[in-house]
């Protein structure tokens, strides 16, 4: 039997994963169900577009809460240990400093599944977080990344 895989989260992850599944149990459900009511209510479902919208819709509904239990019946929160505050885990934000492009960046390291890099949220399964992982401020990593190894600094670390 195939061992699944356990989601690393941080614990505002899994709140923020928890009230969309609310939102979408509770709030948007009941708005497509609306919908598909309202269109059906035009007659011939045959050509009605408003009626194939909304059951798109309710799919995609369907598919995103199957998807966040799935989720969430896999997660493991990151514990929030006192006694390594000042090393990288998950669930760190890291100030790092680039000693190629001379530049200060500043990433929250979390679970593959939160990763966002438009929001500085890097996944501990990256190359970069992968590196930085056990780290201490004032340590120096070594990135291995397609384009050749990147020297990353670490300046501070919070949690």
């Amino acid at each position: 039997m195939k061992e699944t895989k356990k989601n690393i989260m941080t614990y505002e992850g899994i709140k923020a994963l928890e009230e969309e599944l609310e939102d979408l149990k509770v709030n948007r459900r009941k708005e497509v169900a609306q919908k598909i009511k309202d269109a059906r209510e035009q007659g011939d479902l045959s050509e009605n577009a408003e009626y194939d919208a909304a059951r798109d819709e309710q799919r995609e509904i369907e598919n995103r809460i199957e998807e966040i239990d799935k989720i969430l019946k896999n997660a493991e929160v990151v514990d929030d240990d006192e006694s390594v505050r000042e090393v990288v885990t998950v669930g760190s934000t890291v100030k790092i400093y680039d000693l190629e492009y001379n530049e200060e960046i500043v990433y929250k390291i979390v679970g593959s599944t939160e990763a966002d890099i438009l929001n500085n949220k890097i996944s501990n399964e990256s190359p970069v977080g992968q590196a930085l992982l056990g780290a201490k401020p004032g340590e120096t990593v070594v990135v291995e990344a397609p384009s050749g190894e990147i020297k990353l600094k670490v300046v501070s670390v919070e949690k």
